[in-house]
Protein backbone atom coordinates (compact mmCIF):
# COMPACT_ATOMS: atom_id res chain seq x y z
CA UNK A 1 0.00 0.00 0.00
CA UNK A 2 2.67 2.39 -0.44
CA UNK A 3 2.50 5.07 1.99
CA UNK A 4 -0.87 4.65 2.49
CA UNK A 5 -0.39 3.14 6.21
CA UNK A 6 3.07 4.70 6.91
CA UNK A 7 3.66 6.00 10.19
CA UNK A 8 1.53 3.20 12.54
CA UNK A 9 4.58 2.43 14.43
CA UNK A 10 4.13 5.10 16.97
CA UNK A 11 0.80 3.24 17.61
CA UNK A 12 2.33 0.26 18.09
CA UNK A 13 0.73 -1.03 14.45
CA UNK A 14 3.74 -1.06 12.30
CA UNK A 15 2.40 -4.65 11.18
CA UNK A 16 -0.36 -3.54 9.32
CA UNK A 17 1.01 -0.88 6.93
CA UNK A 18 0.91 -3.58 4.11
CA UNK A 19 -2.54 -4.73 3.92
CA UNK A 20 -4.28 -4.39 0.88
CA UNK A 21 -7.06 -1.58 0.72
CA UNK A 22 -9.66 -2.89 -1.87
CA UNK A 23 -10.14 -7.17 -1.48
CA UNK A 24 -10.11 -6.73 -5.47
CA UNK A 25 -8.70 -4.86 -8.03
CA UNK A 26 -10.91 -1.92 -9.78
CA UNK A 27 -11.09 -1.21 -13.18
CA UNK A 28 -9.84 2.17 -13.40
CA UNK A 29 -13.41 3.67 -15.60
CA UNK A 30 -0.03 38.69 15.97
CA UNK A 31 0.36 38.20 19.04
CA UNK A 32 -1.07 41.18 21.26
CA UNK A 33 1.89 42.37 22.51
CA UNK A 34 1.31 41.09 26.07
CA UNK A 35 -1.42 44.02 26.74
CA UNK A 36 -4.78 43.61 26.65
CA UNK A 37 -6.86 44.88 23.62
CA UNK A 38 -8.97 48.14 23.39
CA UNK A 39 -12.79 48.18 23.64
CA UNK A 40 -13.01 48.57 20.10
CA UNK A 41 -10.92 45.79 18.80
CA UNK A 42 -12.30 42.47 18.53
CA UNK A 43 -10.49 39.64 20.13
CA UNK A 44 -8.27 37.80 18.45
CA UNK A 45 -9.71 33.80 18.18
CA UNK A 46 -7.17 30.99 18.18
CA UNK A 47 -7.82 27.47 16.43
CA UNK A 48 -8.26 25.98 20.38
CA UNK A 49 -11.14 28.75 20.65
CA UNK A 50 -13.23 26.83 17.74
CA UNK A 51 -13.04 23.60 20.11
CA UNK A 52 -14.24 21.90 23.19
CA UNK A 53 -13.94 17.98 24.41
CA UNK A 54 -16.62 16.07 23.71
CA UNK A 55 -17.14 12.79 25.72
CA UNK A 56 -17.59 9.58 23.59
CA UNK A 57 -18.13 5.39 24.83
CA UNK A 58 -15.94 3.43 22.69
CA UNK A 59 -18.11 0.56 20.76
CA UNK A 60 -15.15 -2.16 20.94
CA UNK A 61 -14.15 -1.58 24.48
CA UNK A 62 -17.10 0.28 26.37
CA UNK A 63 -14.38 2.87 27.97
CA UNK A 64 -15.18 6.47 28.45
CA UNK A 65 -13.20 9.07 26.55
CA UNK A 66 -13.28 12.61 25.41
CA UNK A 67 -12.37 14.11 21.87
CA UNK A 68 -11.29 17.22 20.69
CA UNK A 69 -14.47 18.24 18.43
CA UNK A 70 -15.25 22.29 16.66
CA UNK A 71 -18.00 23.95 18.06
CA UNK A 72 -21.02 23.98 16.06
CA UNK A 73 -22.19 27.12 14.15
CA UNK A 74 -18.43 28.73 15.20
CA UNK A 75 -16.87 28.23 11.81
CA UNK A 76 -18.29 29.45 8.12
CA UNK A 77 -17.63 28.01 4.89
CA UNK A 78 -15.17 29.89 2.73
CA UNK A 79 -15.89 27.60 -0.14
CA UNK A 80 -14.36 24.43 -2.03
CA UNK A 81 -12.26 23.28 -3.96
CA UNK A 82 -13.17 21.31 -7.50
CA UNK A 83 -13.57 17.87 -6.02
CA UNK A 84 -15.60 19.09 -2.85
CA UNK A 85 -12.88 20.18 -0.14
CA UNK A 86 -14.12 22.29 2.31
CA UNK A 87 -12.48 25.60 3.13
CA UNK A 88 -13.19 26.97 6.23
CA UNK A 89 -10.67 30.13 7.54
CA UNK A 90 -11.04 29.56 11.25
CA UNK A 91 -10.32 26.54 11.17
CA UNK A 92 -9.17 23.39 9.44
CA UNK A 93 -11.97 20.89 10.08
CA UNK A 94 -10.91 18.06 8.63
CA UNK A 95 -8.32 17.58 11.18
CA UNK A 96 -11.22 16.90 13.95
CA UNK A 97 -13.13 14.70 11.92
CA UNK A 98 -11.77 11.43 13.11
CA UNK A 99 -13.22 9.67 16.55
CA UNK A 100 -10.39 7.49 18.22
CA UNK A 101 -10.41 5.73 21.42
CA UNK A 102 -7.12 6.13 23.23
CA UNK A 103 -7.52 3.02 25.08
CA UNK A 104 -8.42 0.25 22.19
CA UNK A 105 -7.06 2.09 18.81
CA UNK A 106 -10.25 2.05 17.33
CA UNK A 107 -10.91 4.93 15.22
CA UNK A 108 -13.24 6.05 12.58
CA UNK A 109 -14.53 9.35 10.84
CA UNK A 110 -17.21 10.86 13.19
CA UNK A 111 -20.31 9.72 11.26
CA UNK A 112 -19.17 5.98 11.31
CA UNK A 113 -17.88 6.03 14.75
CA UNK A 114 -21.03 4.08 16.41
CA UNK A 115 -21.59 1.45 13.74
CA UNK A 116 -19.90 -1.39 14.41
CA UNK A 117 -21.33 -5.00 13.73
CA UNK A 118 -19.92 -7.36 16.35
CA UNK A 119 -18.07 -9.23 13.79
CA UNK A 120 -16.09 -5.97 12.58
CA UNK A 121 -15.24 -5.54 16.38
CA UNK A 122 -14.26 -8.84 17.08
CA UNK A 123 -11.58 -8.29 13.93
CA UNK A 124 -10.51 -4.95 15.75
CA UNK A 125 -9.81 -6.12 19.04
CA UNK A 126 -7.68 -9.39 17.71
CA UNK A 127 -5.43 -7.04 15.03
CA UNK A 128 -5.85 -3.59 16.62
CA UNK A 129 -6.40 -3.48 20.23
CA UNK A 130 -4.05 -6.37 20.63
CA UNK A 131 -0.86 -4.54 19.68
CA UNK A 132 -2.33 -0.98 20.60
CA UNK A 133 -0.22 0.89 22.25
CA UNK A 134 -2.91 3.41 24.40
CA UNK A 135 -2.14 7.02 24.02
CA UNK A 136 -1.98 9.52 27.33
CA UNK A 137 -0.94 12.66 25.60
CA UNK A 138 -3.95 15.14 25.61
CA UNK A 139 -3.68 17.93 23.14
CA UNK A 140 -5.05 21.24 23.08
CA UNK A 141 -5.47 21.17 19.34
CA UNK A 142 -4.36 18.60 16.67
CA UNK A 143 -1.41 19.65 13.88
CA UNK A 144 -1.33 17.99 10.51
CA UNK A 145 1.20 15.73 11.43
CA UNK A 146 -1.40 14.28 14.47
CA UNK A 147 -4.23 14.55 12.06
CA UNK A 148 -2.33 12.69 9.32
CA UNK A 149 -1.47 9.77 11.84
CA UNK A 150 -5.24 9.78 13.48
CA UNK A 151 -6.47 9.06 9.29
CA UNK A 152 -3.74 6.16 8.63
CA UNK A 153 -5.07 4.58 12.10
CA UNK A 154 -8.56 4.98 10.47
CA UNK A 155 -7.73 3.75 6.89
CA UNK A 156 -6.18 0.71 9.03
CA UNK A 157 -9.57 -0.06 10.96
CA UNK A 158 -11.77 0.25 8.35
CA UNK A 159 -9.77 -2.51 6.47
CA UNK A 160 -9.87 -4.85 9.50
CA UNK A 161 -12.91 -4.27 9.71
CA UNK A 162 -13.65 -4.51 5.89
CA UNK A 163 -15.96 -1.89 5.73
CA UNK A 164 -17.71 -1.00 2.49
CA UNK A 165 -15.36 0.62 -0.30
CA UNK A 166 -17.44 3.93 -0.22
CA UNK A 167 -16.10 3.75 3.56
CA UNK A 168 -12.62 3.62 2.44
CA UNK A 169 -12.71 5.78 -0.46
CA UNK A 170 -14.55 8.77 1.80
CA UNK A 171 -11.27 7.90 4.36
CA UNK A 172 -8.91 7.87 1.54
CA UNK A 173 -10.21 11.43 0.03
CA UNK A 174 -10.90 13.36 3.44
CA UNK A 175 -7.03 12.05 4.02
CA UNK A 176 -5.89 13.68 0.43
CA UNK A 177 -7.63 16.88 1.28
CA UNK A 178 -5.83 17.02 4.61
CA UNK A 179 -2.50 16.94 3.09
CA UNK A 180 -3.62 19.39 0.66
CA UNK A 181 -4.36 21.50 3.52
CA UNK A 182 -1.28 20.74 4.95
CA UNK A 183 0.55 21.94 1.96
CA UNK A 184 -1.10 25.26 2.06
CA UNK A 185 0.13 25.94 5.35
CA UNK A 186 3.75 25.17 4.62
CA UNK A 187 6.65 27.45 4.89
CA UNK A 188 7.23 28.80 1.16
CA UNK A 189 10.56 30.09 2.02
CA UNK A 190 11.56 27.28 3.84
CA UNK A 191 14.35 25.61 1.90
CA UNK A 192 13.44 22.40 1.06
CA UNK A 193 9.77 23.75 0.42
CA UNK A 194 10.00 22.53 -2.86
CA UNK A 195 10.84 19.07 -2.27
CA UNK A 196 8.54 18.41 0.94
CA UNK A 197 5.54 20.24 -1.52
CA UNK A 198 5.92 17.31 -4.26
CA UNK A 199 5.82 14.71 -1.94
CA UNK A 200 2.56 16.22 -0.16
CA UNK A 201 1.54 16.37 -3.63
CA UNK A 202 2.50 12.35 -4.58
CA UNK A 203 1.05 11.38 -0.87
CA UNK A 204 -2.24 13.69 -2.03
CA UNK A 205 -2.49 12.06 -5.55
CA UNK A 206 -2.17 8.30 -4.37
CA UNK A 207 -5.02 8.62 -1.66
CA UNK A 208 -6.99 10.63 -4.44
CA UNK A 209 -6.61 7.36 -6.66
CA UNK A 210 -7.41 5.20 -4.43
CA UNK A 211 -10.58 7.07 -3.38
CA UNK A 212 -11.56 7.30 -7.05
CA UNK A 213 -11.47 3.38 -6.94
CA UNK A 214 -13.36 2.36 -4.37
CA UNK A 215 -16.18 5.03 -4.96
CA UNK A 216 -16.41 3.32 -8.89
CA UNK A 217 -16.56 -0.34 -6.76
CA UNK A 218 -19.28 1.61 -4.10
CA UNK A 219 -21.62 3.08 -6.88
CA UNK A 220 -21.62 -0.87 -8.23
CA UNK A 221 -22.70 -2.38 -5.55
CA UNK A 222 -23.71 -0.12 -2.79
CA UNK A 223 -27.51 2.25 -2.14
CA UNK A 224 -27.52 5.53 -1.80
CA UNK A 225 -27.14 8.16 -0.30
CA UNK A 226 -23.56 6.55 -0.24
CA UNK A 227 -21.56 8.35 2.95
CA UNK A 228 -24.19 11.44 3.23
CA UNK A 229 -23.69 12.15 -0.45
CA UNK A 230 -26.73 11.58 -3.26
CA UNK A 231 -26.20 10.20 -6.55
CA UNK A 232 -25.15 13.22 -8.71
CA UNK A 233 -22.81 14.43 -6.03
CA UNK A 234 -20.78 10.76 -5.85
CA UNK A 235 -20.81 11.01 -9.88
CA UNK A 236 -19.80 14.50 -9.69
CA UNK A 237 -17.04 13.55 -7.39
CA UNK A 238 -16.16 10.53 -9.23
CA UNK A 239 -16.07 12.61 -12.59
CA UNK A 240 -13.74 15.43 -11.02
CA UNK A 241 -11.42 12.56 -9.68
CA UNK A 242 -11.29 10.75 -13.20
CA UNK A 243 -10.77 13.80 -14.96
CA UNK A 244 -7.43 14.64 -12.18
CA UNK A 245 -6.17 10.66 -13.66
CA UNK A 246 -7.30 11.69 -17.03
CA UNK A 247 -9.77 8.84 -17.34
CA UNK A 248 -12.13 11.21 -19.64
CA UNK A 249 -14.45 8.86 -20.93
CA UNK A 250 -15.65 8.35 -17.23
CA UNK A 251 -15.78 11.69 -16.69
CA UNK A 252 -17.71 12.99 -19.64
CA UNK A 253 -20.03 9.59 -19.32
CA UNK A 254 -21.12 10.96 -15.69
CA UNK A 255 -21.07 14.31 -16.18
CA UNK A 256 -23.67 14.01 -19.09
CA UNK A 257 -25.57 11.73 -16.50
CA UNK A 258 -25.74 14.61 -14.00
CA UNK A 259 -26.33 16.89 -16.44
CA UNK A 260 -29.69 15.27 -17.69
CA UNK A 261 -30.53 14.18 -14.09
CA UNK A 262 -33.83 15.37 -12.82
CA UNK A 263 -32.91 14.58 -9.44
CA UNK A 264 -29.62 16.40 -9.63
CA UNK A 265 -30.62 20.03 -8.13
CA UNK A 266 -28.94 23.09 -10.36
CA UNK A 267 -26.07 23.87 -7.90
CA UNK A 268 -24.99 20.07 -8.98
CA UNK A 269 -26.01 21.02 -12.57
CA UNK A 270 -23.89 24.43 -12.64
CA UNK A 271 -20.64 22.36 -11.32
CA UNK A 272 -21.21 19.69 -13.58
CA UNK A 273 -21.23 21.94 -16.55
CA UNK A 274 -18.21 23.65 -15.36
CA UNK A 275 -16.68 20.32 -15.06
CA UNK A 276 -17.85 19.79 -18.77
CA UNK A 277 -16.26 22.65 -20.32
CA UNK A 278 -12.67 21.70 -18.46
CA UNK A 279 -13.03 18.11 -20.08
CA UNK A 280 -13.47 19.53 -23.40
CA UNK A 281 -10.66 21.81 -22.82
CA UNK A 282 -8.55 18.63 -21.89
CA UNK A 283 -8.97 16.67 -24.41
CA UNK A 284 -8.46 18.46 -27.32
CA UNK A 285 -5.17 19.20 -25.93
CA UNK A 286 -4.68 15.70 -25.41
CA UNK A 287 -5.86 14.91 -28.97
CA UNK A 288 -3.43 17.77 -30.16
CA UNK A 289 -0.21 16.72 -28.52
CA UNK A 290 -0.75 13.13 -30.11
CA UNK A 291 -0.80 15.12 -33.40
Amino acid sequence: MSDLLSGLEQFGLGNLKNMNLYDEPVKKTDENGGKAATAAAAPVMQEQDYLFDKAYSCPICDKEFKARTVRVGKVKLAGTDLDLRPKYDQVDLLKYDIIMCPHCGYAALSRFFKFVTSLQSKNIKATISASFKPQTEVKETYSYEDALERYKLTLANAIVKQAKPSEKAYICLKTAWLLRGKGEHMDTAAADYAEQKKKLDDEENEYLHNALEGFLAARQTENFPMCGMDEPTVDYLIAVLSMRFEQYDVATRLVSGILTNPSANPRMKDKARMVKEMLVKKIKEKNAAKK
